[in-house]
């Protein structure tokens, strides 16, 4: 007969110790964790410890603490853009002592100043004239042929460097939108903005629209000529299209000539250089509205 086969003995498990908390008979083991892991997070902590001797790391009430590396992200920075300044010093020297009108006939001077001319737009222009140089209601649209102070090369650079209506700048453009509700009387008022409705709208009331050219002619021929086609020298705008900086609705044109607009540019000589002012004056030409 053969023997049966021997069963190997059972082995006993061993009795691992739990936190004592259970969930529904449920009971939490209390195993040790793995060396591995241990170690990896001793070496974390000291990794932590070393980073934030050698680097910046706490904060204090100016700025953080500089490590003992001396490592700063804000001097790489600055070490990258002076590097950029050197390379560039040559191009920008000569931008800035070429005439603007003259940019266009050096194909290398164009060509930085529409580049650099579109770095200058989109860092400080965008804010107030778009992305796209299309404006908004307040704040001009670069893209049409609509221009207060002149829209050629030499004009645009003159309104870009000493701005309009700035305090800072003797030689900034000047000229306001009064008020005339403090001169006309309200029937006054009502018929005069009929009567420049009338010129790019049919919805005018043409009962009023006589009694405004009145009204027109002896009080705002100065600024915006005897046909309102406005005068460049003057910002004063032409009224007889239907481009309309702050609205060209009844309502819109009775705040203008009701209460005035003297709306502000900064002059940009007091944070540009003259050939960034002259790049982003060249690229504003170039986006299709300059004359």
């Amino acid at each position: 007969m053969t023997k049966a086969p021997r069963k190997a003995p059972k082995k006993e498990q061993k009795q691992v110790e739990t936190t004592g908390h259970s969930w529904d008979g449920i009971e939490e083991y209390n195993n040790p964790l793995p060396r591995w892991w241990l170690w990896t997070f001793y070496a974390s902590i000291v990794f932590a410890v070393g980073y934030m001797i050698a680097y910046p790391a706490w904060p204090l009430m100016e700025r953080a603490t500089p490590g003992v590396l001396g490592f700063s992200t804000r001097g790489d920075v600055a070490e990258e853009i002076k590097r950029f300044e050197e390379m560039n010093a040559g191009i920008e020297k000569k931008l800035a002592e070429t005439d603007i009108t003259e940019v266009a006939q050096d194909p290398e001077l164009k060509h930085y100043a529409t580049q650099a001319g579109a770095a200058v737009f989109k860092t400080w222009c965008i804010q107030c004239h778009g992305a796209g140089g299309q404006g908004a209601k307040g704040f001009p649209n670069l893209l049409d042929d609509e221009w207060l102070w002149g829209g050629d090369l030499e004009n645009i650079h003159i309104t870009v460097n000493h701005g309009i209506r700035t305090e800072a700048d003797e030689e900034t453009r000047t000229g306001d939108m009064p008020a005339w509700a403090d001169v006309l009387e309200p029937d006054e008022l009502v018929a005069v903005v009929e009567y420049v409705l009338s010129f790019n709208q049919k919805d005018a009331n043409a009962k009023l629209v006589e009694a405004g050219k009145v009204v027109f002619e002896d009080n705002c021929t100065a600024c915006h000529g005897e046909d309102a086609k406005g005068d460049p020298d003057l910002g004063a705008p032409d009224l007889t299209n239907a481009i309309w900086l702050y609205g060209g609705s009844r309502e819109d044109i009775m705040e203008s000539v009701a209460n005035g607009r003297a709306g502000v540019m900064p002059n940009w000589n007091a944070r540009l250089s003259e050939a960034d002012i002259k790049a982003v004056a060249f690229y504003v030409h170039g986006l299709g509205g300059g004359q």
